[in-house]
This record gives C-alpha cells, sequence and structure tokens, in this order.
C-alpha cells in the first residue's frame, strides 16, 4: 500500500539537501506491510472512483483520509437545519467544532496540512519523457509507481477516448498525445483498449502535428517530433540588453512573469542543444503511432502553426507568426555559432541559480523536469543532475484515482495559514491549542529568513526575506498573498498566550515580511504575485503558448491585493508606529485598484480561483478594511446584488469552471450547490455586514453548508475549484 510521509529525507538520501530538516515534505512511499483490510479498504476506494469516473471526476483525497482516521481524538456530530429554518449559533458553532476534529486529523507531525494539488493533465507526461531520455525511468520509477500513474491515466480518459488540458475538461490535442505517450512509456502496448482509443483520437484530429507548442517541445525531446516543426525558443534571447531605455529590453525575458520565464529558460536550452533522446525501438513504434500520415511526409515548416481547435485558447496574432517565421529563417545561422554557444551557457549559469535555490525543488513542475533534463545534457553525470533525482517524488501524489503529479510540491504554508485563520477567528484556540502550537511550528520555520545570494538583477530576482512561500521554505520563492497570509496567521499566533501556541515570531522577522509586501506593490496599486510587474500587456502579443492567457508579465490581481491589505491593516493594530505613512498610502492605492477592477454588475473577476464567487469574498473584505459595508458603500452593496442573484433554490451557489475562461459566470448543471463556492459567496456577504440589511440569504447559505456536511465533520469533493492562466483548472484538496 501506499504510505504518506511528511518531512521525509528519502532514507538519507545522499543528494537531498533542505534548510529545515524537510519541514513540510510530501512524499509517497510503498510499503509491503498493509493489512488485508486495508488492502480491501483501498482496493474499494480505487474500484470506486473508476466506477463513477465519468460523474465524478475529481478524487477525493480518501487514501490520505484513510491514513489519518486513527489520530482523532473526538468525533462530534454534524447538526442538521430543517429547510426553512434558521441556524442557530449553537448548531453553527458545533459544525464548525465537528469539522476541525475531522479536519486535524490531517495535520502532519511538523505542523502543516498536506492535500492533493493536482488536476492539469500536462504535468506528468514531461517527467515521464525527461526520466525516459535520461535513462533513469526505471530507477526513479518503481513498478507500483508506475501501476498507479497508468492508473490514473486510465481513469482520466475522456468518454470520447481524448484526455483534457486538466482532469474535468473536454479531450485536447495537448493532453491526449501527451498522456498516449507517458502510457506507452510506462509499458502499455499499441492494443491497449485505452491506447487505442486515445489514438483514434489523435487521428481523428489530425495527427500529433495539432497539438500546442509546449506539447511540440516534449515530443521533439523524445525524437518523434522533428524540431524543424517547432517555432523557435532561441536562448539567444537572453543576451538581449535587459534596460528599459533600449526599447527592446521590455521584451527582455527576465521581465517575463516569473512561472513563465522558469520555463523558458530551459526549453530555450534544450531547444538551442537539440536535445533529443537516442532512438530506441519503443521511440520508433511510437513516432509510427502519432500521425495518420507517414512520418517522412510531414511539412514540418506548415507543422509549426498547427494547432487543433479543442487546444487554441489564444491564437498567435500576425505579428508573433511573423516574428516566428524570422527567426525560423535565421536558426540555421545560429545553430552551432559562437553566439549560440554563449547563449547557451547564459542559460545554464540561470538554470543552477534556479535550481541551487530551491534546492532543486525549482518554482513549478515544468521547469523541474526541463531543468533536470538540462543538467543531463550538459553533463549526464553531474552533481546538478543527481540532486534533481530525489525532489522528483516531492511532485507525485496518490489519491484513490491513482498516482499524479501536482502543479508544485504542494501547498502546505497556504493551507496551514488558512487553518490557522479560520481556528482562531472561530474562537477555537484553547479547544485546539496544540493543533496550533504545531501549525506555529510550521509558519516559524517556513519563513525565508534571507535573500537569495549575489546581485538580485543579475538574477532577475526579487527580494525575499521575511515572505513565505505557497508550500515550503526549501523552494523559496516570495508571493505576495503567502506572504501576507502568513503573516495574518503569524499575528492572530502572537495574540495568544506562549503557552498555547509557543512564543511568536520576532518583530524584526515580522518588518521582514511587511517590507516584502511593500515592495511587491505595482503602480496600479493591486499586487501580483512574486515579483512587481516588469513590463506592459502588449508583451502578451508574443505569447506562444496558445492553451493559457496572460503568462507574460505579472498583473496586479483583485485576491493578491485584498489579502495584502486586510495583512497591512491587522499589522497596523499591532504595530502603529512602524512605516505608517507608507502603509496607510499603500492601503490607500490598494483600495482605488479594487475598485477599479469590480465590473458594471458588483462582480470582480477571479483569477485563481473559480471564479466570480471567489473573487467577490476577496473584494468585499479588501473595503471591510476601510469600514466599508452595504448600508454606506455602494461598491458593497453592488458586489452583495450580484451574488444574491447568483443563489440558489437550495441556499448555495454552484460555479462553473467555464467562468474562468469565458469571464462570464456560469452556473454548474447539477442541482446540488458547490460547498466551496458557498463558503466562499457566504464570506463575501459576511464581510460586506448584508446580514444587517437582510440575513436570509446567509441563513440560507449557512443552511446549505451544514446539511451538506458529512458525519465524519469533512465536506464532500464536488467540482475543481482552482485556476491558472484562465484555461488550467487545479485542485485545492483542503479548500472544502
Amino acid at each position: 500500500m501506499w504510505k504518506f510521509v511528511s518531512s521525509g529525507n528519502s532514507g538519507s538520501h545522499p543528494w537531498l539537501r533542505s534548510l529545515n530538516d524537510n519541514a513540510g515534505r510530501q512524499t509517497w512511499e510503498y510499503v509491503e506491510t498493509a493489512t488485508l483490510k486495508e488492502k480491501a479498504d483501498i482496493e474499494n476506494l480505487q474500484n470506486g472512483f473508476t466506477h463513477f469516473r465519468h460523474q465524478q471526476r475529481h478524487s477525493a483525497d480518501e487514501l490520505l483520509r484513510m491514513q489519518s482516521t486513527s489520530k482523532r481524538r473526538a468525533t462530534i456530530s454534524p447538526p442538521k437545519v430543517a429547510q426553512g429554518k434558521q441556524p442557530t449559533g449553537a448548531q453553527c458553532n458545533e459544525s464548525v467544532r465537528s469539522a476541525m476534529y475531522f479536519y486535524e486529523t490531517l495535520q502532519q507531525d511538523d505542523g502543516h496540512w498536506p492535500g492533493d494539488y493536482g488536476g492539469p493533465m500536462f504535468l506528468m507526461p514531461g517527467l515521464i519523457i525527461t526520466l525516459y531520455v535520461t535513462g533513469c525511468l526505471d530507477t526513479v520509477l518503481s513498478r507500483h509507481h508506475k501501476r498507479e500513474m497508468i492508473r490514473y491515466l486510465h481513469n482520466h480518459q475522456n468518454k470520447d477516448g481524448g484526455f483534457g488540458l486538466h482532469i474535468e475538461g473536454p479531450s485536447t490535442m495537448f493532453g491526449t498525445v501527451l498522456s498516449y505517450v507517458s502510457l506507452r512509456l510506462l509499458g502499455s502496448g499499441p492494443e491497449d483498449t485505452v491506447v487505442e482509443h486515445a489514438r483514434a483520437w489523435i487521428h481523428k484530429g489530425g495527427g500529433a502535428t495539432y497539438i500546442t507548442s509546449w506539447g511540440k517541445f516534449w515530443l521533439a525531446v523524445l525524437g518523434v517530433y522533428s524540431w524543424d516543426g517547432m517555432n523557435p525558443t532561441p536562448p539567444e534571447m537572453w543576451l538581449l540588453p535587459y534596460a528599459s531605455w533600449t526599447g527592446i529590453g521590455l521584451a527582455h525575458p527576465g521581465r517575463y512573469w516569473c512561472h513563465c520565464r522558469m520555463v523558458y529558460l530551459p526549453m530555450s536550452y534544450v531547444y538551442g542543444k537539440r536535445g533529443t533522446c537516442k532512438e530506441t525501438p519503443l521511440t520508433a513504434a511510437i513516432r509510427g503511432e502519432l500521425y495518420p500520415q507517414s512520418y517522412s511526409s510531414i511539412d514540418w515548416n506548415a507543422a509549426r502553426n498547427q494547432c487543433a481547435k479543442e487546444d487554441l485558447y489564444y491564437p498567435h496574432p500576425k505579428v508573433q507568426d511573423a516574428l516566428w517565421w524570422s527567426l525560423y529563417q535565421a536558426e540555421g545561422l545560429l545553430k552551432g555559432s559562437w553566439l549560440r554557444k554563449k547563449a547557451l551557457a547564459e542559460c545554464m549559469k540561470l538554470i543552477h541559480y534556479e535550481d541551487e535555490n530551491t534546492r532543486y525543488v525549482c518554482i513549478g513542475p515544468v521547469n523541474k523536469a526541463i531543468n533536470m533534463l538540462c543538467c543531463w545534457l550538459e553533463d549526464p553525470d553531474s552533481e546538478a543532475f543527481k540532486r534533481h533525482l530525489p525532489r522528483v517524488h516531492d511532485f507525485l501524489w496518490v489519491a484513490e484515482d491513482g498516482m499524479k503529479m501536482q502543479g508544485y510540491n504542494g501547498s502546505q504554508l497556504w493551507d496551514t495559514s488558512f487553518a490557522v485563520q479560520a481556528i482562531t477567528a472561530a474562537g477555537l484556540a484553547h479547544e485546539f491549542g496544540e493543533c496550533l502550537r504545531k501549525a506555529h511550528s510550521y509558519i516559524d520555520v517556513s519563513q525565508v529568513r534571507e535573500d537569495c545570494p549575489g546581485d538580485l538583477s543579475r538574477w532577475y530576482r526579487h527580494i525575499s526575506k521575511g515572505a513565505w512561500p505557497f508550500s515550503t521554505r526549501d523552494h523559496g520563492w516570495p508571493i505576495s498573498d503567502c506572504s501576507a497570509d502568513g503573516l495574518k496567521a503569524a499575528l492572530a499566533l502572537a495574540e495568544l498566550d506562549d503557552k498555547l501556541v509557543g512564543p511568536a515570531i520576532p518583530d524584526d522577522r515580522i518588518y521582514d515580511c511587511v517590507n516584502v509586501i511593500l515592495s511587491l506593490q505595482n503602480a496600479d496599486g493591486g499586487w501580483s504575485t512574486y515579483e512587481s510587474t516588469r513590463s506592459y500587456p502588449i508583451l502578451e502579443m508574443i505569447n506562444p503558448s496558445e492553451t493559457f492567457g496572460d503568462i507574460l508579465i505579472d498583473y496586479s490581481y483583485v485576491e493578491l491585493s485584498s489579502t495584502c491589505i486586510a495583512a497591512l491593516a491587522n499589522f497596523g493594530k499591532k504595530y502603529p508606529h512602524h512605516r505608517p505613512e507608507e502603509i496607510s498610502n499603500s492601503k490607500t492605492r490598494g483600495r482605488k485598484y479594487i475598485l477599479s477592477m469590480q465590473r458594471s454588475d458588483g462582480s470582480w473577476y477571479g483569477n485563481w480561483g473559480v471564479c466570480f464567487t471567489y473573487a467577490a469574498w476577496f473584494g468585499c473584505d479588501a473595503l471591510a478594511v476601510f469600514h466599508e459595508t452595504v448600508e454606506n458603500s455602494t461598491p458593497q452593496s453592488k458586489a452583495c446584488d450580484f451574488l444574491v442573484s447568483k443563489q440558489r433554490k437550495d441556499g448555495g451557489w454552484a460555479e462553473s469552471y467555464l467562468s474562468s475562461q469565458t469571464k462570464e459566470y456560469h452556473q454548474l448543471p447539477e442541482e446540488t450547490s458547490h460547498v466551496v463556492n458557498t463558503a466562499w459567496a457566504l464570506l463575501a456577504l459576511l464581510a460586506a455586514g448584508y446580514h444587517r440589511k437582510d440575513r436570509r440569504p446567509l441563513d440560507a447559505a449557512a443552511r446549505c453548508l451544514m446539511n451538506s456536511q458529512l458525519s465524519s465533520g469533512d465536506w464532500p469533493q464536488q467540482h475543481i475549484s482552482g485556476v491558472f492562466n484562465r484555461n488550467c483548472m487545479i485542485t485545492y484538496a483542503n479548500y472544502r
């Protein structure tokens, strides 16, 4: 059976490094010691998911829950509320206590809450291809890993034979081709039923030349697609001048959003080096299977811009096609030149800097796999490549639907900071003091203590000392709202007795966090993610991804801005004499940004959660900092009117991920409301003081949540609720 391991060191792996004894590290290990009952229970969970996979496409993280039941110290039956009845305060309190007695069982000894952060279908294939190309597939992945990865792919094949961009999405060429290749590399034969159906879908769509640019890259790495069929990703772009006065410097990749930058950095190295798998009988077979025509007859120049209609979320503007054509013509001159060699060397310097400063975790799963490939291409026996290998397991998660690759190395700090805020806000600190003590310890050890070394501008990095990351300190990338939520949690814990929750985080470290938050505010008054905005939206004209929107620069976002405003407000109450004018001005500018992003119907668009219900929570919460309610604020009134207009008959909300794609509100087709959307909407209404105007919508929402609660105190897993780059959804198992 698969066993979850928290803060593990992979058997004292010699190439694994950590700043804090691997606090927050999440891995799964296969053990042979399962009892017959455990094996039967796991098999029932797996079979149950497979049977209903087309009705409930999202796993419920049941393996983690099953392993955590023994830690339960008490059970409180959650109350139910009759239809039309008003929930009492006592009932609400019992519902929250029931939830917390369940939720604390998931907390690990180091204080963090683990959870599934999967969803996208294009992540695991890149890892599998990299491991195959580097000859490590059979050493890094055991037969148990492969079996669970195959289970996952089987479970998430759509009825039409294809695979989506994410687990709930319709079939795409990107998802289908990469899932097909993964199945073949993992050992599935060409006559396997799942493989046959996927191949039929691919051929019906015109073949693998219609995959998106990222897919073309991975196929070229495997040697089943020609590099001549890919629009150029020249490493020479890293040699461009960075200074804005040069004009071209505004398009320097160092100004890109860091996730975009850190993908195209190693991608440009592999492209410039033409890093390709040595042909094997298997790659030769796959090459013959992916195309309805003979491989030798493919027009690779035409294939560069082919993209299946199902995949095309962001079409190429004509100026982009002209740019790629020009670079395509120049590639013959650049290959093997002194300039190419210089550019490749510069890329590797930047890649090694990223690896070293994330302890080889890397900012995300895509650049994790490509960085590892780059290190192998540079030197297969290098220490850098070896240090990548144990960190592969940081991204792998097992649930009843199989093994997947997560969209990060987890959401540990994010989930832990929310849990602290929930417990303290509910007045349950003394009842769950030990839970808070452990959480406090994790928040303490996860704060980034130093900036990255050297001249930060040389490496295109922002300050990070004092920030909190999304996941672990070893990962270490600073994020504005994670820092703000870490700060809010730290401040809430500091109000409690040290004997209950441990000593408060020292003032100087709190000041460091505030310094990071202030530094990340943009000229428009909003906050972006990891870095302040470095260029202009016009750069999106060269967004080459086809399937993601708004990836080129780090934009300001309502959700992040709201969190930073609230954190600064909380800080100002405790530390009124620390940079008061700066903080006041920052909050005022932030409020103006929040108002500027509100639509005429009162809504805000959510960028990191689905979607308008998510953003409403943050928008209303930000305005509440300035004591704005429905009684004195038109923006708050409009926001609440919008929400109430979307409330369903059962008292809840149920928003589809299609809202994120189309930027218009879409209801889920099911009659049952979505507990996560409902909770977000209820939080928004409470922040805006709507209960003082009309408490009936809030009573109905609370009743919906309480009646949806399971006997365990947990809530059911429903549709996917996270999103990034407009078009791809991602799992947040703990949001429920």
